[in-house]
């Protein structure tokens, strides 16, 4: 896959969701990948899709806090996250490395 590393192309790969972003990067030079350019089955893009589009459900973004039962649901989110990247992993056969990266943000907002 494409990326802004020196040699162009990466096999070592992050599953990381975040706001507006497909959730797989260069691990290298941090570069978002698209999706559609990594070789997974439709379901499972899908899956991965619909995954980070959850991310940061648990801030209320309007006062910057935690919402009830936050850290539960970031816990859950990172749950699914561990899950989907084990199927990508396998989906990938060896080709490429891929590790990945709960998210930490429950532990910065102050609850509501």
């Amino acid at each position: 896959m494409r990326c802004f590393c020196e040699q162009k192309e990466t096999f070592d790969l992050k599953m990381e969701a975040d706001v507006g972003a497909d959730p797989i990067w260069c691990m290298e030079c941090g570069c978002n990948l698209d999706l559609e350019d990594i070789p997974l089955s439709n379901d499972l893009k899908k899956e991965l899709i619909d995954w980070a589009s959850k991310y940061g459900k648990w801030i209320d973004w309007d006062s910057d806090k935690i919402i009830p039962n936050g850290i539960q649901m970031e816990e859950e989110h990172n749950r699914q996250g561990e899950i989907l990247t084990e199927s990508a992993e396998q989906e990938l056969g060896g080709k490429y490395g891929i590790t990945f990266s709960p998210s930490t943000m429950g532990g910065s907002y102050k609850t509501l």
